[in-house]
């Protein structure tokens, strides 16, 4: 089995590149199952009506938020749609899973939205603690079972990899919109990155204008980010899964200008 998980969504020129380009990796790679991470998909903050149906025009198999769930006022509308994910470790009560269980080709897959604490400025529980307190749930119910863990710093995200080898099949990190070059399968059968990257405007800083950015670091003032424009890329990683033992065998990191 192929999953394909993509980074965020920037914006919708991000959204349309995905649109553009989501059908053919689906054909060349083969691929069973997709996670998008959309966060940023309207206007380069939350996730609106309009963009959702747009997501589920792709099949999209889950699609996953983080810090910006909440953005957009009509996210009530459509949060408890069994597609769309917010981070599992958010306060109790909440609308919204933040887990999912789908079928796909006879096997039951997972999929756990997280976020980090470390320099998020949003407050949530332990992802740690939450992480193990879902697999225990979930045990003896799923055959592969991935994790998005959308947080800042980098030290957390490879923290996690090492807290869960062993007992899941893919942990891959979102947030930062770069990139990472460390995308690996464990001596456990875990296919890993620290961060998949962005979908979105490639002349920009994180898929914001260039010069608003600029501004802001310049003057320390409250500088209104705007959503960049122009050429968008794409980045993901597909996950090439065993499918007798449900573990990766390799991680391939997509990058497309």
């Amino acid at each position: 089995m192929n999953i394909l998980a993509v980074g965020d969504i920037v914006g919708e020129n991000g959204l349309d590149k995905l649109e553009q380009v989501l059908p053919k990796i689906k054909e060349e790679y083969k691929i069973d199952f997709t996670i998008v991470n959309s966060e940023n998909v309207a206007g380069g903050m939350g996730i609106n009506q309009k963009s959702f149906n747009r997501l589920l025009r792709l099949n999209v198999d889950a699609i996953t938020l983080g810090n910006h769930t909440w953005a957009k006022k009509d996210v009530f509308e459509f949060i408890n749609h069994p597609k769309i994910l917010r981070p599992a470790n958010y306060s109790k009560g909440l609308q919204g899973r933040g887990y999912g269980i789908y079928e796909c080709k006879g096997k039951k897959i997972a999929v756990i939205d997280l976020i980090g604490r470390t320099d998020m400025g949003v407050l949530s529980e332990n992802p740690f603690t939450k992480v193990k307190e879902i697999l225990e749930e979930i045990s003896g119910r799923v055959d592969i079972i991935f994790v998005e863990f959308h947080a800042e710093a980098t030290a957390e995200k490879i923290a996690m990899k090492y807290y869960l080898d062993g007992e899941i099949t893919g942990l891959f990190g979102t947030h930062t919109h770069v990139q990472t070059a460390d995308e690996e399968v464990t001596e456990k059968g875990m296919g890993y990155i620290t961060d998949l990257g962005m979908t979105g405007p490639k002349k920009s800083v994180i898929g914001m204008e260039v010069e608003a950015s600029i501004k802001r670091f310049v003057t320390s003032l409250p500088e209104r980010y705007k959503l960049a424009d122009g050429d968008c890329i794409f980045n993901g990683a597909i996950y090439k899964i065993n499918d007798e033992n449900c573990r990766t065998d390799e991680i391939l990191r997509i990058y497309i200008k």
